[in-house]
């Protein structure tokens, strides 16, 4: 696998300046603000012309040079021994986000030699947990989903992927990988604390959020965040949700995407189900930092002692928050356990998609680092 990687800025300077008709199977765009626009993408085509391009909006760009912010990352990978074949649904025209997920999956050809799935999702319109449900539950077992909601910094305003070559709203893409050379890793992880009681979910419908323990669910975060509360949704991200089904002892987190003051309701990532636990979270600095390391390592291990020659970071948008000054620490992090050969993309992002480690179950999973590592034997 080859891997080249170019940066534009908000000023239109490439760093360095792309190639001129290179060879590429896929390449991956994330860009933000005034850098990311058609131009760029038509620049990008002229660049690799038979490349399948795709990627998304975000809330912050990953690289090799780091975290930046009002840029376009393009990330070109030249696979020798894989095919990458592109799928491409508008939620607009399935009846739910479980139904987009199960088109998607059925767009893909030939499951049998699948070997895994990179799907970019708006960020706004989707209910991320049943996009989820509907691709794996269509996809052979053994085909592994990793991916991320698009973002839109801290505005919440719009979000888009890159599909066909242009940028598309309330659209998800995915690109399916086929060849047995293929080596995937995957690691995601947290490192927030919870705090205050843990309340049961009485009133909520998918992702939309009414109630807890009967008492308005939007009136008891605006009561934790105080003078913070004026700023929702934004400032909710740094009080995620951490959601734990009945029965069951460990939770996911879910962030906050938007609020309805008129229905007194909370939109969320994913799903709240009635009769789940709720608790408030808040960020422990070398918890995060520590969290984005481990994902790191269980990626790195999953390669069965590969070396990756690219590693995908998509983080949340609410620990780049968090973080400030300190997230290109877990960048670092991440550099370190991967090693110098790998060349690093990625996003910060409204939700990741990933399973915790390569033999749990995919999810879709709020204010977590998740990490994707590709090797070609």
């Amino acid at each position: 696998m080859r891997c080249q990687q170019t940066i534009c800025s908000s000023t239109g300077e490439w760093t360095p300046a792309p190639p001129g008709g290179q060879p590429a199977s896929l390449v991956l765009v994330f860009g933000s603000g005034p850098a990311f626009s058609q131009p760029l993408l038509d620049r990008v085509h002229q660049a690799y012309p038979d490349a399948c391009v795709a990627g998304c909006t975000t809330a912050g760009e990953i690289s090799n040079d780091g975290v930046a912010d009002e840029t376009a990352v393009v990330t070109a990978l030249q696979l020798e021994h894989t095919r990458c074949v592109p799928a491409t649904v508008d939620l607009k025209d399935c009846d739910s986000s479980r139904a987009a997920g199960r088109r998607l999956a059925a767009s893909l050809p030939d499951h049998q030699t699948l070997r895994h799935v990179l799907v970019f999702s708006d960020g706004l319109k989707v209910n991320g947990s049943d996009l989820v449900q509907g691709l794996t539950t269509s996809l052979p077992a053994e085909v592994i989903v990793t991916g991320g909601l698009s973002g839109d910094g801290s505005r919440f305003k719009s979000t888009a992927v890159v599909a066909g070559g242009t940028l598309r709203e309330g659209a998800i893409v995915a690109i399916g990988f086929y060849g047995d050379r293929l080596r995937v890793g995957t690691g995601s992880l947290g490192g927030w604390d919870s705090f205050g009681l843990e309340r049961l979910v009485t009133r909520a419908d998918g992702n939309v959020l009414y109630e807890l323990d009967g008492q308005s669910a939007l009136s008891l975060y605006k009561k934790y965040l105080g003078e913070q509360a004026r700023d929702l949704p934004a400032s909710g991200l740094l009080f995620p949700l951490s959601v734990r089904a009945a029965g069951q002892t460990a939770g996911v987190v879910r962030t906050v995407l938007s609020v309805d003051e008129q229905a007194d309701s909370m939109t969320f990532a994913g799903d709240i189900p009635v009769g789940s636990h709720a608790r408030l979270m808040k960020a422990n600095f070398d918890r995060l930092i520590d969290g984005a390391i481990r994902a790191a390592r269980a990626s790195a291990m999953s390669l069965a002692g590969g070396k990756a020659d690219c590693a995908l970071l998509i983080s949340c948008v609410g620990r780049k928050m968090v973080l400030q000054q300190r997230v290109e620490e877990e960048i670092d992090g991440v550099r370190d356990v991967v090693g110098a050969g790998a060349v690093l993309t990625g996003f910060y992002s409204y939700g990741e998609i990933s399973p915790f480690t390569p033999t749990a179950r995919c999810e879709l999973h709020n204010q977590t680092m998740t990490i994707t590592t590709f090797a070609e034997l």
